[in-house]
């Protein structure tokens, strides 16, 4: 028991008594680890000197930390490295950017050249398209005045469609002027002209053809007419020797611009009128050019 109480003694004592430190605490280091505070603080003190002399010169920052190229602000010109193998070269420090040389005698035409070309070829367009622009305008207009100019607007678009089918049927309109006019065999069709001539009973509508011997008008349908008591069926026809011909004068309603007329004159002064040409101006050019052949050859 005594012995006991001995080794519990000197355990307590060995308890109490401070190990042995190789760096003792002086007098001037503060309590309780407040060292290692104050050098905490110090640190930190140190870190916001360098912090706030890195604010209070930012170009020196800068200038260690950004580096502008100088391609990027200089002109860049081509790299003097050429790959062989293509004849390309690099420019600048971008390897995906590239140029090849042009050949010189690509560039030896002159721009003022190609620009009057342009200009050339655009005046040109520009007036055939007017042309074309114009002859479809009269086309139409010349259309809506020829079905007009029939008693039915119908009957007239539909008697058109069947002379246009009939034409297709007999291979054309030279067959058809053989077939319904006398003809000699040197005689030869020049023109013919969608139109109707004017008579007491009203327009009719037929063709006009132009050959090289006589002007000949036939109507696209028979008219009936009296005879005896009994109603009869012809086709309405008018022929003039070219050597018969004396005037051809065109001319158009004073109401009415679009009416459009040509008169036919003989040299015993009969008179024809006709109206509605799908192809105004074509006809009054043919007959003129046709008057003047035929005065012509009687001189």
């Amino acid at each position: 028991m005594e012995q006991q109480d001995k080794e519990s003694k000197n355990t307590d004592q060995k308890t109490e008594t401070p190990g042995h430190n190789p760096s003792p605490i002086g007098p001037d280091h503060p309590p309780n680890g407040d060292a290692h505070i104050g050098g905490f603080v110090m640190g930190s003190d140190s870190t916001q000197t360098q912090t706030q002399s890195q604010i209070e010169s930012p170009t020196s920052s800068w200038k260690k930390t950004v580096h502008w190229s100088p391609e990027l602000v200089t002109e860049s010109h081509a790299n003097s490295n050429t790959n062989n193998n293509n004849n390309n070269t690099v420019i600048g420090s971008n390897p995906y950017v590239n140029y090849s040389p042009a050949p010189a005698n690509s560039f030896s035409f002159k721009v003022k050249d190609t620009m009057d070309t342009v200009k050339d070829l655009l005046g040109r367009w520009r007036r055939r398209v007017s042309e074309a622009s114009k002859k479809a305008e009269d086309l139409a207009g010349n259309t809506w005045q020829h079905l007009k100019t029939a008693p039915s607007f119908a009957d007239a678009a539909m008697g058109r469609i069947a002379q246009g089918t009939k034409v297709l049927a007999e291979g054309g309109y030279e067959k058809i002027f053989r077939q319904t006019f006398e003809t000699v065999p040197e005689e030869q069709l020049q023109s013919s002209y969608a139109c109707y001539l004017s008579t007491s009973a009203g327009p009719v509508m037929g063709i006009l053809y132009v050959s090289t011997a006589k002007l000949a008008f036939c109507s696209d349908n028979p008219l009936s007419y009296k005879s005896g008591g009994q109603t009869e069926w012809s086709y309405y026809k008018v022929v003039i020797p070219l050597h018969q011909l004396k005037a051809i004068n065109p001319s158009s309603s004073r109401a009415n611009t679009a009416e459009k007329y040509i008169q036919v004159v003989s040299v015993d002064n009969h008179e024809f009128w006709f109206m509605g040409f799908l192809s105004y101006d074509s006809a009054v050019s043919c007959l003129k050019e046709t008057l003047q052949g035929r005065s012509l050859q009687s001189v």
